[in-house]
């Protein structure tokens, strides 16, 4: 997974996923050099090209109700959230399910506010409190995880629960071939 140069191959493949071949709706460079720099963050490739210059988000998935735009939050993500810090680095390096964890709440819940707020933007929902998350600062940059009121998971073969390569490209890759998010179980 190369996080610091957008393959060709991998843009056109998204291209044709998403449905999307114009650039119409996409940012441009000036407009995502000027998130990055207001928020302390490089964006993570192949999905940095993507919305400067392919598009800002479609309403083809993944997730099931779309990719937002860059800078949006899903239509369910809720009020009262913390204020997210994308330039603080995402907390996780393994899956979690907190709603098993046998520490007390008051242990878990500043690493839940994490979670949720620190290090990573947010792809779309699924639905149900199930958000899609691509992580941009921290050891984990550039995977997706699967985030919902229940816990947390990597996308991808190397941590078991999905056939699909790691990264943007593998999981709208995965996506588009119909699979089930998590196949591999």
């Amino acid at each position: 997974m190369n996080t610091e140069q957008a393959d060709p191959a991998d843009l056109a493949s998204i291209r044709a996923a998403l449905g999307v071949d114009d650039g119409g709706s996409a940012l441009g460079w000036a407009a995502v050099r000027a998130f990055e720099a207001e928020h302390g963050v490089v964006l993570p490739e192949p999905y940095r090209t993507l919305v400067a210059e392919v598009t800002d988000g479609a309403s083809a998935g993944p997730p099931h109700y779309g990719l937002v735009g860059l800078a949006e939050l899903p239509d369910d993500w809720g009020d009262g959230r913390p204020v997210r810090d994308l330039a603080r680095p995402f907390p996780l390096t393994s899956a979690w399910l907190w709603e098993d964890d046998p520490r007390p709440e008051e242990d878990t819940e500043p690493i839940l506010e994490q979670v949720f707020g620190h290090g990573s933007i947010v792809l779309g929902t699924d639905g149900c409190g199930m958000y899609w998350h691509l992580v941009v600062t921290g050891p984990h940059r550039g995977h997706i995880w699967l985030i919902t009121g229940e816990g947390a998971m990597p996308f991808g073969a190397e941590f078991g629960f999905a056939t699909g390569r790691p990264g943007f490209a593998g999981w709208v890759e995965h996506w588009a071939s119909g699979k089930d998010w998590f196949d591999a179980e």
